[in-house]
């Protein structure tokens, strides 16, 4: 299979922060860059030789990015199956079609992670407010989630018992939704799994993540697990990439249960949140990475040279009375700011991410959030 070198075209199906970070990688290696984003202002644009405005539906632009580039690769993948075929047709697609029709709708995701032999928590996929009581009074306290869309903690519903639960899948408001039994956890961690067309694959040491609400608050790597964690979840995470024959990158999220256990809890076939601290922490990040593997290159180290933390910034820290004290977390040691040109700084919305470096997981952790901390103290009034 040829090799897509440097001086070729990389089109990316998205601009948002993930498109942009990866493609300031393809830059820095010598390859052009074309987006596809429904956003006009999109964080991808001022790195990008040319820009497509259209949704993501879009047969005829995504055609038209896939006729410009020499690869076409993904930042989201909630494109419809038409839009992703017409790229095909026209660039290799990395990863492909299938693999993101699979993920894309978390049914499909789950029946087809639990058919193929990988452990997840028990479920049940439900179409009506009755069949959701059903299955709460089987599950027990449930997470409900839309089967598209819906991440960042939107599109999902918590309760506590059977009395909720039409309640709750009515105001999603989803024709269909993934009704999932809460477990006993011990951490939340994932793993990063790099793979190319030849089948080369590298998986990332696992990091161990944090949420709020169903965000990502912060994530450090090395995540300071057993070994006998750290092989079975990179065990699970390549199978898992070989089985959906991934090429570029998957993220596979996974639960540390009470009784030792590991579970699959989402999986995401692109650049992840949890892996930013891999420009940091790793010899090659994930974004660099990315570009090895669509392009058919040799993959990149994954080794950890020295732990690294993340904490995200949301767009609460832009609304208060004043603006967040960059230059201040700046002279702090170790710690480095990453905004992503956002204009829109709304709540909940991610505008940013700060880094931190260490001597150890712990000791990075401590730096990032103290730097957020002091910077959320510098939005305050007086």
């Amino acid at each position: 299979m040829s090799l897509i070198l440097p001086g070729s075209t990389i089109g990316f199906l998205g601009g948002g922060q993930l498109g942009r970070m990866a493609a300031m990688a393809a830059r820095t290696m010598g390859y052009d860059v074309h987006v596809l984003d429904p956003d006009t202002h999109c964080p991808a644009r001022p790195i990008a030789t040319r820009v497509i405005t259209a949704p993501w539906g879009d047969i005829d632009a995504a055609a038209r990015l896939a006729e410009g580039a020499d690869v076409v690769t993904i930042e989201i993948e909630q494109i419809p199956l038409p839009a992703l075929e017409a790229a095909e047709r026209h660039a290799p697609l990395r990863p492909g079609p299938s693999v993101l029709w699979t993920v894309q709708d978390r049914a499909r995701q789950k029946e087809w992670l639990r058919d193929h032999g990988f452990p997840v928590g028990p479920f049940a996929v439900v179409h009506t407010a009755e069949e959701t009581t059903t299955a709460v009074r089987a599950l027990g306290a449930s997470i409900i989630k839309s089967t598209h869309g819906g991440y960042d903690g939107r599109g999902q519903a918590r309760v506590t018992s059977a009395d909720a639960a039409a309640a709750a899948f009515d105001g999603i408001g989803a024709p269909v939704c993934v009704t999932e039994q809460f477990l006993s956890l011990t951490a939340e961690l994932s793993v990063m799994v790099a793979r190319t067309p030849s089948g080369e694959m590298r998986a990332y040491p696992p990091a161990r993540n944090h949420h709020t609400q169903g965000v990502l608050t912060w994530s450090v790597i090395p995540g300071g697990f057993e070994d006998a964690v750290v092989e079975r979840a990179t065990e699970i995470a390549c199978g898992i990439a070989e089985q959906l024959n991934v090429i570029g990158l998957i993220a596979v999220e996974l639960f540390l249960l009470e009784d030792g256990a590991l579970c699959v809890n989402e999986l995401a076939p692109r650049p992840h949140n949890t892996y930013h601290h891999s420009e940091r922490a790793c010899i090659t990040s994930q974004f660099e990475q990315l570009v090895r593997a669509v392009c058919g290159l040799p993959l990149g180290d994954t080794e950890v040279v020295r732990p690294a933390a993340i904490y995200n910034l949301l767009g609460e820290l832009w609304t208060g009375p004043h603006a967040p004290d960059v230059a201040g977390v700046l002279g702090l040691p170790g710690v480095r700011v990453h905004l992503y040109g956002k204009r829109d700084a709304r709540p909940g919305r991610k505008m940013g991410h700060l880094s931190a470096c260490g001597a150890s997981s712990d000791a990075a952790l401590e730096r990032v959030v103290d730097a957020y901390r002091r910077l959320s103290i510098s939005t305050a009034g007086d």
